[in-house]
């Protein structure tokens, strides 16, 4: 009975603190918890107080964010509250799950992350919703990780909806309607949720989502089984044959079937269809794999289908509806003959004659050279050695500005292999701004490189004289301090210092400033709990004073463009975003945890700081 009453008097004095005002927390803050007997004995009678305390912060979070303005952080804040009480209580958390759906749904519905709701293009929207940024996605990936049945159900919510990412552009009645790279809402959710389940080790509830749809060709599902080869390769080149057999028997494969289904096998990440005016359409993951070394039988399976599909006897140009039209065949047989004159050098005879077939006639075929085509298609081999036909480029060209876009694909290629030779390729750029912006790349990939290799020298050698940007630097500073641990306690907590000296020379209404002295401040969590929460009370003052902070994790970029595309080399995580280090805090000293959370003044980071602070004592 006595220990019951216990346990009632620390959740209500728990409660209280949500009702405190701030001044009465900071001076309780200030003085130093003495632990009498009675305390002692309520400590271990606290883990059930705890936790009612984290369920009942939860559910007050919950309770606020419905009267959010923010209409975007609405459904958010709902979803992550439901996921949080999920295994606490179940019932709770399915009814917060679909109150955020609803939410989520009315949020997309006014493009709410917009500054000017009424000047948003449509196509904004779809554009989302057809790269699975929209609320919907995000509240359906924790509703489905919880629960595989809700998630279902959230999915035939969705309306049989064509989304296509040709309305970006362009007419949508002038589009071809046998394009079968276009789907079904529902498919292209239930694909992007399968993909952020198998990016989050899910394999099999990914697999389970994504059944369903595996049996249609388009970007989304041959990036989700490029993506499943990496983990599970049997699975992902069975269901791989399924779609070269279904597309070989099916009457309305076309030559865009065959260069998607090419994707898979020669330049994952990367697919390329084409228009009936033979103009191309480029969809990319932020990451292209190198190609899977599948056994020759599955090869020569997809030769034998893209022969079949490509020979097929050609329709009169009047009565040609396929999705590519003659020019668009053209380009894609123009595109695939390197890769048969490879594997399959007897089938490219024909592959010939049916070019010149098409070109007959038709006056605006295109019958360029354009290397375009073929550049992704290169082999491993050739990729690996760009210093070799470097100098051949160079003589070829004709201007300073083809000289300085050769030095820089070939350095940025050595950077990511991590070549030190590409400091130098860098360095000849003559274009001033041209060199920077190639060697803030260079500089930020090879860093990288050198953590990942646990060479803190390296790092920080780079990190002192390297081009890097002031973010850039204390991740490198953090990293560092983490490689030498405790057994150079002294030299990392130095480190950990100039990250923080580092952080304040950011400009001050970047949010990375805000963002750098979060991840400062969980560095220092391991070697000086003091120094943290002293760190994190100042970052909370810069973070009020900050509009554009979120509270969300971030990332550290560096970008630059070259003749194949933009590059970005970029290096994100938890220690980013406040939910990762009040995580950390609470379960250091849950009372102050809160109080710091209350100082947070704006919505986001507040409801992101609370839930961290209630899944720290739910999690246990």
């Amino acid at each position: 009975m006595i220990s019951h009453q216990r346990t009632v008097l620390w959740i209500v004095s728990l409660l209280s603190l949500i009702l405190l005002p701030s001044p009465i927390l900071t001076q309780t803050a200030g003085h130093k918890r003495q632990s009498s007997p009675d305390t002692q004995v309520l400590e271990v009678d606290s883990a059930i107080a705890r936790r009612a305390f984290a369920i009942e912060l939860v559910i007050s979070l919950a309770n606020e964010a419905r009267s959010y303005h923010d209409l975007a952080l609405r459904p958010r804040v709902l979803a992550r509250a439901a996921d949080a009480l999920w295994k606490a209580d179940s019932v709770t958390g399915r009814l917060l799950f679909r109150q955020a759906w609803d939410a989520a749904e009315a949020a997309d519905a006014e493009n709410p992350t917009s500054e000017k709701q009424d000047q948003v293009p449509t196509m904004v929207a779809a554009l989302r919703r057809a790269t699975g940024h929209d609320l919907r996605t995000e509240v359906l990936s924790m509703a489905a990780r919880c629960d595989r049945a809700l998630g279902e159900e959230f999915l035939l919510k969705l309306k049989a909806v064509k989304i296509d990412s040709k309305t970006s552009s362009g007419d949508a009645a002038t589009q071809n309607t046998s394009d079968t790279w276009s789907q079904s809402e529902m498919a292209l959710k239930r694909l992007q949720l399968a993909r952020k389940l198998l990016d989050d080790g899910e394999i099999d509830r990914a697999m389970e989502f994504a059944a369903p749809v595996l049996d249609q060709l388009n970007f989304n599902s041959i990036s989700f089984l490029s993506s499943l080869r990496l983990k599970r390769s049997e699975a992902a080149d069975q269901r791989f044959a399924y779609l070269l057999t279904r597309s070989e028997l099916d009457p309305l494969s076309d030559a865009n079937t065959v260069s998607g289904l090419s994707s898979y096998l020669f330049t994952p990440g990367h697919y390329v269809t084409f228009q009936p005016d033979g103009s191309a359409r480029w969809s990319q993951t932020d990451e292209p794999y190198r190609p899977p070394d599948v056994s020759a039988v599955l090869r020569n399976k997809f030769f034998q289908v893209a022969a079949s599909i490509l020979l097929r006897p050609l329709p009169g140009p009047d009565q040609d509806f396929t999705s590519s039209g003659r020019s668009g065949k053209y380009m894609v047989i123009r595109r695939l003959l390197p890769l048969f004159d490879q594997y399959a050098p007897e089938t490219a005879v024909a592959l010939r004659t049916q070019l010149s077939v098409l070109t007959q006639g038709s006056s605006g075929m295109q019958r360029d050279n354009s290397s375009f085509l073929t550049d992704d298609l290169l082999t491993q081999e050739s990729a690996t050695k760009p210093l070799e036909k470097m100098q051949e480029q160079l003589d070829m060209a004709k201007t300073p500005r083809e000289r300085n876009a050769i030095y820089a694909d070939v350095a940025v290629s050595l950077a990511d292999q991590g070549d030190n030779t590409a400091q130098d390729l860098a360095d000849k750029i003559d274009d001033s701004n041209r060199r920077s912006q190639v060697r803030g790349y260079v500089d930020f990939q090879l860093v990288q490189l050198a953590v990942r290799k646990k060479d803190s020298s390296e790092a920080m050698r780079l990190a002192k004289s390297g081009q890097l940007t002031h973010p850039q630097r204390v991740w490198v500073y953090i990293q560092v301090a983490r490689l030498l641990d405790k057994s150079q306690r002294s030299r990392s907590l130095e480190l950990l210092a100039e990250a923080v000296d580092e952080a304040k020379r950011i400009d001050g209404d970047d949010p990375l400033r805000v963002s750098t002295l979060i991840a400062a401040a969980t560095g220092f969590i391991t070697f000086d709990k003091v120094r943290a929460w002293e760190i994190m009370s100042e970052t909370v003052a810069v973070a009020n004073s900050i509009e554009a902070f979120t509270g969300e994790d971030a990332s550290i970029q560096a970008q630059v463009v070259t003749r194949s595309g933009l590059k970005i080399s970029s290096v994100s995580g938890k220690e980013f975003g406040l939910a990762g280090t009040f995580h950390s805090l609470a379960n250091e000293d849950l009372l102050r945890a809160v109080e710091l959370v209350k100082s947070l003044k704006k919505e986001s980071p507040r409801s992101i700081a609370m839930l961290a602070v209630a899944t720290a004592v739910l999690d246990k």
